[in-house]
């Protein structure tokens, strides 16, 4: 018998299997590798990571691009309904050609191309009682950028079951808040606010800079809950008045009595 000879490892080969990434990703990454608290084993564990995006919008889609540039390994984008041209002041990862057909396939699209090494799956759904358990139990965290509520407590109330942690981002008009939930750790959703307000899909305005402003913030959250690299918003709410360019902290607490996760 003529014994096989070894295949030949290229560099890349040699030092995905040594340190998990590869010379591209290495030089790719060097900015952020290179900074305190985060080095190559920050830069792994982003590249082990697979995140839930729901919500693929103006707010959503900005979440995506910034975690898509960072290193994530694989992105789960969620998004029913088309591309509106009213979309088109605040949704980046769209282009004027796409008005009418789903959104979060372009998302997938553009992402791919800005970064071909991390795995995007679009699905073209909302967030529903039928969908809602393999979605989050095939993601490591969820960050919520729905436009309304109902979404926004069924995914809260499945990462609660499925102990998967949550950054919960959301804006109206100039106003935002951020925090990030971790379930029995932290108050989930229905703690923060257990009676939810009126919501019409179509019934506020937004400056695309807001949404833009808010993702960048969501987005540097799962970031620190992913690596350690600095602490992230855990039991605390940040809110926002972009307006008047005015932030506050608030201390949150987890409510005894709460029906979704005492």
């Amino acid at each position: 018998m003529v014994p096989q000879q070894a295949p030949v490892l290229t560099l890349d080969d040699r030092i995905e299997s040594v340190f998990g990434l590869t010379s591209k990703e290495l030089e790719r990454y060097s900015r952020q590798i290179m900074l305190p608290n985060f080095g190559e084993e920050a830069q792994r564990k982003l590249k082990s990571t697979t995140v839930l995006v729901t919500g693929v919008g103006g707010l959503g889609g900005t979440v995506a691009l910034y975690l898509a540039v960072a290193g994530i390994g694989r992105l789960v984008l969620l998004r029913g309904g088309e591309l509106r041209l009213d979309d088109m002041n605040r949704q980046i990862l769209m282009t004027d050609d796409w008005v009418g057909k789903p959104r979060v396939f372009k998302a997938q699209e553009t992402l791919e191309a800005i970064n071909p090494d991390v795995r995007v799956e679009a699905i073209c759904e909302y967030v529903t009682p039928e969908n809602a358990d393999y979605l989050v139990k095939s993601a490591d965290i969820a960050i919520d950028c729905a436009h309304n509520f109902a979404e926004r407590d069924l995914l809260n109330e499945t990462c609660v079951r499925w102990n998967k942690p949550m950054v919960e981002a959301a804006m109206n008009g100039m106003e935002a808040y951020l925090t990030t939930i971790v379930p029995g750790v932290t108050g989930c959703l229905s703690c923060l606010f257990p009676e939810k307000p009126e919501w019409d899909r179509r019934g506020f305005g937004v400056l695309g800079a807001v949404p833009g402003t808010l993702a960048c913030l969501a987005a540097l959250e799962a970031i620190k809950l992913i690596t350690g690299c600095d602490r992230p918003l855990l039991s605390k709410l940040l809110t926002m008045d972009l307006g008047r360019l005015e932030f506050a902290k608030h201390n949150t607490y987890r409510d005894p009595n709460c029906p979704t996760c005492s």
